[in-house]
């Protein structure tokens, strides 16, 4: 009965594309290709449900020619049986299928250019024969859905995110969904809405905002710089594929199993984003409702996986509900970016605590914890962040009871000890007293050094962090900070340089995020 309304109501997310080259500049992709070699989703299967454009005879197929791929990368699915010429007799080319595919791995504009196969089906037919009945489709990794089922019911919706998540947490799938664009509805739609997918909206574009209209959920999780969700959505789906291969191939450490696991990607990928200049939160709303935590940034995702898994300093049971100041304990974690896959156990009398101790220096501190809802189940266990100082003082939590997501942003975190926590709340009404939980973090302080180039002068600043840009101002008493006449930066052995004229007028340099 929960298929019937599934059917005919599938809506493909249509919105104009913007320059390739400019959005693979602001995600990130132009400067994590600077730096690195040979990541371009090599080895990754990927999947790609398309709404149904065509009425009675499906359309709904990505074409070989259009993004540049050869026609054995692909295989097509629908009611009308399987394919792997195109074109086939099951279907026909969509213009939308085209458009996703480019920014997913069409050439040479999408994030992940060499993806070992594609599976392209009539969304339709994939819901059904997989989704609902909790069947194993052909083993894709990341699966990309730029539809929605557009206005739902709060039942319906459930029904929904129930079978996404339970797929998801069955066969280890990676759902990204789109989070609708505000044209069709205007808050964000299933399938997006389910626990365990990650959500995409599109910065500056037609998007639907949060929360989710069965509980109040922080979604959309992340976003991407397109006019509409349709084609945002594929570019983190490209930068979940480039992740993935890093992850397989060791980038992220010898725990290769962990550092591909669902949860530590979709840390690392929220963790990574940038904040555009109107993001906010709060400890019971992890994420922005219109950008979840930000623009994402693969390059910074990346940095934060290839510095590798750090586990907890200590571990603690509490009573519930009491205060958990930091520890007595003296370990300290060295790297100031990282992450971890970690077990954590409450029991029925006692809450947990995690606990990683750092020194930070003065600068940015971001953390995401995130979870997954489990197999059959309707609720999720409670974890939660927080972050104190070496004096006990509690700097910001994340306490969201709704949420498998919590984050922490402080843009501006003095120097000091720092105890990062993560609590599982016990008791007797708990899901289980045992969770995998997957944490990312990272602590930057990002530097602009000014050196002589000749006759002239050359600002430089670390490509990584990545997402700040140079401002310049001539009055200090003015503080009106700009871009303005300023020349292009260019990289050279992982630096930004901005050359500067030595007969310019005096001036006044610093970095500011964001870089969008």
């Amino acid at each position: 009965m929960r298929k019937i309304f599934l059917l005919s109501c599938l809506l493909p997310v249509l919105a104009p594309a913007q320059s390739i080259d400019q959005s693979l500049d602001q995600i990130g992709a132009k400067a994590f290709r600077a730096v690195t070699t040979n990541l371009d989703g090599t080895g990754i299967r990927v999947a790609q449900p398309e709404a149904n454009t065509g009425g009675s005879f499906p359309a709904f197929e990505a074409s070989p020619a259009v993004v540049q791929q050869p026609t054995n990368l692909f295989t097509y699915y629908s009611d009308l049986g399987t394919a792997t010429g195109f074109t086939n007799l099951i279907g026909a080319e969509s213009g939308h299928a085209d458009g996703v595919a480019g920014f997913f791995y069409g050439r040479p504009g999408g994030v992940a250019t060499n993806v070992a196969h594609v599976d392209n089906y009539d969304a339709d037919f994939f819901i059904t024969n997989y989704i609902f009945n909790l069947a194993p489709a052909p083993p894709a990794m990341v699966v990309n859905q730029s539809f929605t089922f557009g206005a739902l019911s709060v039942t319906d919706q459930q029904s929904v995110d129930s079978a996404y998540d339970d797929y998801e947490e069955t066969f280890g799938t990676l759902f990204v969904s789109s989070a609708c664009d505000s044209s069709i509805y205007p808050l964000v739609c299933a399938p997006g809405t389910a626990y365990n997918c990650i959500c995409v909206a599109s910065y500056g574009g037609n998007s639907s905002i949060g929360p989710t209209i069965d509980n109040g959920r922080c979604k959309p999780d992340i976003t991407a710089p397109q006019t509409g969700t349709s084609f945002s959505t594929p570019e983190v789906s490209g930068a979940a594929a480039v992740l993935m291969q890093a992850a397989l191939r060791g980038d992220g450490g010898a725990d290769t199993n962990s550092a591909v696991d669902n949860r530590t990607l979709k840390a690392l990928l929220l963790n990574g984003a940038v904040k555009p200049p109107d993001w906010t939160n709060g400890p019971a709303t992890p994420l922005d409702a219109r950008y979840g935590a930000g623009m994402m940034n693969l390059l910074n995702s990346y940095e934060q996986l290839t510095a590798g898994e750090y586990v907890f300093c200590a571990t603690n049971l509490i009573p519930p509900g009491a205060a958990h100041p930091p520890s007595a304990t003296t370990n300290t974690i060295a790297s100031p970016r990282g992450w971890d896959l970690e077990y954590i156990t409450s029991t029925a009398t006692n809450d947990a605590v995690n606990e990683y101790f750092f020194n930070a220096s003065n600068g940015i501190f971001t953390a995401t914890l995130v979870w997954n809802r489990q197999l059959g189940e309707t609720n999720i266990n409670d974890l939660n962040l927080f972050l104190f100082d070496a004096n006990s003082n509690l700097v910001l939590c994340s306490t969201s009871a709704v949420d498998n997501v919590q984050h922490i942003y402080v843009p501006q975190l003095a120097a000091g000890r720092y105890d990062l926590q993560v609590l599982k709340k016990g008791g007797t009404n708990v899901v289980s007293n045992d969770e995998v939980y997957a944490l990312a973090y990272e602590f930057i302080s990002p530097q602009l050094s000014i050196t002589n180039r000749g006759t002239n002068a050359s600002l430089s600043w670390p490509l990584y962090p990545a997402g700040f840009l140079v401002e310049a101002e001539t009055n200090l008493l003015s503080a009106s900070w700009s871009t303005n006449n300023l020349p292009a930066a260019f990289i050279t052995n992982s630096v930004y340089c901005l050359p500067l004229e030595a007969t310019n007028p005096a001036q006044f340099f610093h970095l500011r995020r964001p870089n969008f």
